[in-house]
């Protein structure tokens, strides 16, 4: 018994360590546009969720840095080149309009919505549970370590996305553009569906719009008018807006719930006697 038990702590645990390195980066990924929309939309109230989200990446980051060195180092000098052309003319054009917003903050919500679809995409690892299904023999590690390993991992990324979402909610809503929220949630739902096509049908990743655009947009040209990847961007729209809509519901009445505490505390403190 001893034996078996020991033997069944040891498989899980190949199976968490083998699983946390595409999870740790694929993480990274979705933590990422959460923490720049902190800086582009909206700081949260709560400590917790500011330092908690950094910490998480910062943590996620650590065992894939050569990785993102790798991946950096794809961009050459006609890109580099190219980007600053870019940003000359739009800083050229945004100096004529003084009330619009800075050239750094545009070129932030431009790396934000490229990076957003990589929040979401965790949903579709679940085929890699669907292979450690096939190889454990083991309902016990199954339930008690690979599965919730995928539900937490799940649970974040596309939590990420919910909270990236209602930062910018609270943003137009600041702005005075609250009729438009809906409507812009719609358009980020479609444009995270075709990147999460992209992503694990084509393999294609967010910097690719950078170091390999041609490619990109040629692929996006060809399966727009293909009736298999059209029908697969509309059902993984479907997700994404039903699971978004629920988790959105419930994040709220927490965040809701999180300040009328703070509020009834801070009254409580103001209202007790100080000596």
């Amino acid at each position: 018994m001893k034996a078996e038990i020991i033997n069944a702590i040891n498989t899980a645990w190949q199976f968490l360590e083998g699983n946390s390195r595409f999870m740790s980066w694929n993480l990274f990924l979705a933590l990422f546009p959460l923490a720049m929309s902190f800086w582009l939309f909206s700081k949260p109230h709560s400590i917790f969720i500011r330092w908690g989200v950094l910490l998480l990446l910062g943590a996620t980051l650590l065992p894939n840095i050569n990785r993102v060195v790798a991946y950096g180092n794809k961009l050459n000098i006609e890109v580099a080149i190219a980007i600053t052309l870019v940003l000359i003319i739009l800083g050229i054009c945004l100096l004529r309009r003084p009330q619009y917003f800075s050239l750094l903050w545009w070129f932030g919500l431009l790396i934000f919505i490229a990076f957003l679809p990589n929040a979401p995409y965790v949903l579709t690892d679940i085929i890699h549970l669907y292979q450690d299904i096939r190889q454990s023999n083991s309902v016990w590690v199954l339930t008690l370590a690979v599965v919730p390993q995928y539900l937490l991992f799940m649970f974040i990324g596309f939590e990420a996305y919910v909270l990236s979402l209602i930062n910018l909610g609270y943003y137009l809503h600041r702005q005075g553009w609250s009729n438009f929220i809906l409507g812009i949630e719609l358009i980020i739902h479609c444009l995270s569906a075709i990147g999460i096509y992209l992503g694990r049908f084509k393999r294609f990743n967010s910097w690719d719009v950078v170091t390999n655009p041609d490619a990109l947009v040629k692929s996006v040209y060809n399966d727009m008018f293909d009736l298999g990847p059209i029908l697969v961007i509309f059902i993984t729209f479907i997700v994404i807006f039903g699971l978004y809509w629920l988790m959105k519901l419930v994040t709220l009445v927490l965040l809701q719930q999180y300040q009328i505490n703070q509020e009834e505390s801070e009254k409580i403190s103001r209202a007790s006697p100080k000596f």
